[in-house]
């Protein structure tokens, strides 16, 4: 349910400033099925995810594809097109992502990974309290301002906590909030240097899987200083 609710905090990232590289990692970006992945490949497959985020077509990521993406989202959350989405609407939604996303693990061979136990009834009832902080007119659903109102207070991380020099830092390069093409490939080829740690032109499967590792550490380091606090 947690990371339904952050579907859309994603989107809000993404345009925002946390630009998506995830979508160009892997097998996503080595389109010709080659094992490795040059800057030609992932900036093909980042044009693709930037013409899905630039709502309006406009050639800019700002506020209002933002809204346009978030809008969306809801709307696709909201089974019952009341203008509320209630807790048990996320997690039927929550449930057929999970599906396709192991339909998806299934086609590369690989097994998903499922959280169980303490640590899932945990994220359940905090997630269950945000719920409630965010209900404020306490109606048993979430309008959209009171999901963006969720979201922002919790500065808009997205499923990664997206942010500073993986999001917006990197990409918007004048901080004027909106991000261009330009601007985008740019933060792209930034990416792709990172990942390219031999610099050969090629990012293998052990370079990302060795940036993977590096990210987790990460995450995991910044995990327990908040549990430190």
């Amino acid at each position: 349910m947690r990371k339904t609710i952050l579907t859309l905090s994603a989107a809000a990232v993404a345009l925002t400033g946390g630009v998506a590289y995830s979508q160009t990692r892997g097998e996503r970006a080595d389109t010709n099925a080659d094992g490795v992945v040059t800057l030609a490949e992932m900036q093909a497959k980042s044009a693709e995810h930037f013409a899905r985020m630039d709502a309006n077509s406009d050639g800019v990521l700002d506020a209002a594809d933002r809204q346009a993406k978030m809008a969306e989202h809801f709307a696709r959350i909201d089974a019952d097109n009341d203008g509320e989405v209630t807790q048990a609407e996320m997690q039927a939604a929550h449930e057929a992502r999970k599906e396709r996303r192991a339909e998806r693990m299934a086609e590369r061979g690989a097994e998903p990974r499922e959280r169980m136990g303490k640590r899932g009834g945990d994220r359940a009832a905090k997630m269950a309290e945000r719920f409630a902080a965010a209900d404020t007119d306490s109606s048993g659903g979430l309008t959209m301002a009171e999901m963006q109102a969720m979201h922002e207070a919790r500065g808009e991380r997205g499923h990664h906590g997206m942010r500073g020099k993986h999001g917006f830092g990197m990409a918007d390069a004048n901080g004027d909030k909106a991000i261009t093409k330009a601007e985008f490939d740019t933060g792209v080829a930034a990416r792709f240097a990172k990942l390219d740690a031999d610099g050969d032109g090629k990012v293998t499967a052990e370079e990302r899987q060795a940036a993977r590792e590096a990210r987790r550490a990460a995450w995991q380091e910044r995990r327990a200083e908040r549990r430190a606090q």
